[in-house]
């Protein structure tokens, strides 16, 4: 038995060796090293919420179960305000305009208004949204290098943290979404 043990644990370590390599933080091409490593991960993390959601149904992207919970599309919605937020703010030094405000601010906030406003529309709509949302951001981040990414915003905050929030935030909601989607009706 020890033998098996052993050989299944061997199997498993050389496994998991081989399919690390194609899982690796790396620098985006284009962008200074710090920021193209924070680009690497937002676009990871991205591309798993996309993964899990893209092919969700109407009822699926709208499902609540519960009435204090949100629907995918509206973690979706809330994660692209939560961008496009830090995009005006740390990019262009800037708040958002009335009509963004307008457009994201249902968005940025989690509750009964957003259960009420973000519904009947397909998920392509908030992945859309949100593509629209990573493209400005990324066009901007390549603008900017690691001098201007450590640079502080307020007190205590610089422009790292504020997309390492925004990198967290994303990570946070994908464990909320995957919820959802595991307490969808069969």
């Amino acid at each position: 038995m020890r033998i098996k043990t052993g050989f299944a644990f061997a199997v498993l370590f050389t496994s998991l060796s081989l399919t690390h390599a194609q899982y690796e933080i790396r620098p985006e091409a284009g962008y200074s090293p710090q920021i193209g490593t924070m680009v690497d991960m937002l676009e990871d993390l991205k591309g798993r919420i996309e993964e899990m959601t893209r092919d969700l149904t109407q009822a699926e992207t709208d499902y609540l179960f519960d009435g204090d919970a949100n629907s995918i599309g509206a973690l979706i919605m809330h994660l692209a305000a939560t961008e496009a937020y830090y995009q005006v703010e740390t990019l262009e030094g800037r708040s958002w305009t009335d009509e963004e405000a307008a457009l994201w601010s249902v968005g940025g906030e989690l509750n009964e208004k957003t259960r009420e406003q973000l519904k009947d529309r397909p998920i392509a709509y908030y992945l859309e949204l949100w593509d629209e949302v990573r493209e400005k951001t990324l066009e901007g981040l390549k603008a900017k290098d690691d001098t201007w990414f450590q640079a502080e915003i307020d007190e205590g905050i610089n422009n790292h943290y504020a997309w390492f929030h925004v990198l967290e935030h994303s990570a946070n909601h994908m464990g909320q979404i995957a919820l959802v989607k595991n307490r969808l009706p069969e």
